[in-house]
């Protein structure tokens, strides 16, 4: 395996390829404040859930950083992640729509972001990857060797990978997350 690119994000710093990027800000604000400082235009940013989010604005700043061409289609990359937790923040907001029967108001907005795998699929849609798509629910005493271990083999499986973004994605609220994505090449 050969990493050619790292980010860290928590709720008060980013650190690329073991660079502090400059903030100002901390938690959600954070985010939305390197989504804006990347330049990306995908409006849909807005109505994404914070899983989704911090997976999008990660990969963002990860891959913007590669010198290699983007929005081509590619099926020889992937994009596997994994997380404890999952979109559990998200489901919680729905429950919220439905529990009373004298005010019941399910919301579709929300209720699509009940699945923990939207996440990657909004990555794979932004860069057009055609490759394997897939979110893994590990337990949170997982070490991280053992998770990357993991997502590498599930990745390279399918030969047609030749490249793959995994990691870690886990969100529980806009102070309490990490993602920690790897750009990887089978090479």
């Amino acid at each position: 395996m050969n990493i050619r690119g790292t980010i860290k994000i928590t709720p008060q710093a980013v650190v690329r390829d073991g660079q502090t990027l400059p903030t100002t800000k901390h938690g959600d604000a954070l985010l939305t404040e390197c989504y804006r400082n990347s330049h990306a235009d995908y409006p849909k940013y807005f109505k994404m859930d914070g899983l989704c989010r911090l997976g999008f604005v990660a990969s963002e700043l990860l891959l913007m950083a590669q010198a290699e061409e983007r929005f081509q289609p590619r099926d020889d990359r992937a994009v596997v992640l994994a997380s404890c937790h999952g979109c559990l923040e998200t489901d919680q907001r729905y429950e919220t729509t439905i529990d009373d029967n004298d005010n019941y108001f399910p919301s579709p907005a929300v209720f699509v972001y009940t699945l923990p795998n939207i996440v990657t699929g909004e990555i794979a849609i932004r860069n057009k990857y055609l490759g394997e798509s897939s979110m893994y629910l590990f337990e949170e005493t997982t070490s991280e060797e053992e998770r990357l271990q993991l997502l590498q083999i599930l990745t390279f499986e399918d030969p047609m990978t030749t490249s793959a973004l995994i990691g870690w994605l886990n969100y529980l609220d806009g102070e309490h997350y990490l993602a920690k994505l790897y750009l990887i090449t089978n090479e």
